[in-house]
């Protein structure tokens, strides 16, 4: 199975992205989904998460209420959508799936806020 990711770019802030992840090889419907982001300098950060089933969502404190995670099981799909960014939500993102022992880990996408 494998994750291709897209999306992300430059953005100033106040600026709105959207990263979006499409899974294949993999039942994409039973697995966790994942939004990653690491800074440089910095440990990797869990932004935001989805479960299968209810798809319960959960973020990071720095990313409430400014990012929304979202799946659409059908086109084997996640979205992560970024508003009001900040610079200091520059880092490279990844979305990642987990189910059990199976973990997949998309390429990672830049995300870049500044004036």
């Amino acid at each position: 199975g494998r994750l291709v990711a897209s999306g992300g770019g430059s953005v100033q802030p106040g600026g709105s992205l959207r990263l979006t992840c499409i899974g294949s090889g993999f039942s994409f419907s039973l697995y966790r989904l994942n939004w990653y982001r690491q800074a440089p300098g910095k440990e990797r950060e869990l932004v935001a998460t989805i479960t299968a089933g209810m798809s319960t969502t959960d973020y990071a404190d720095s990313v409430k209420g400014r990012f929304t995670i979202s799946r659409v099981n059908e086109k084997n799909t996640m979205y992560l959508e970024m508003n009001n960014l900040k610079p200091e939500d520059t880092a490279e993102y990844y979305c990642n799936a987990f189910w059990g022992t199976w973990n997949y880990r998309g390429q990672g996408i830049q995300v870049t806020v500044s004036v």
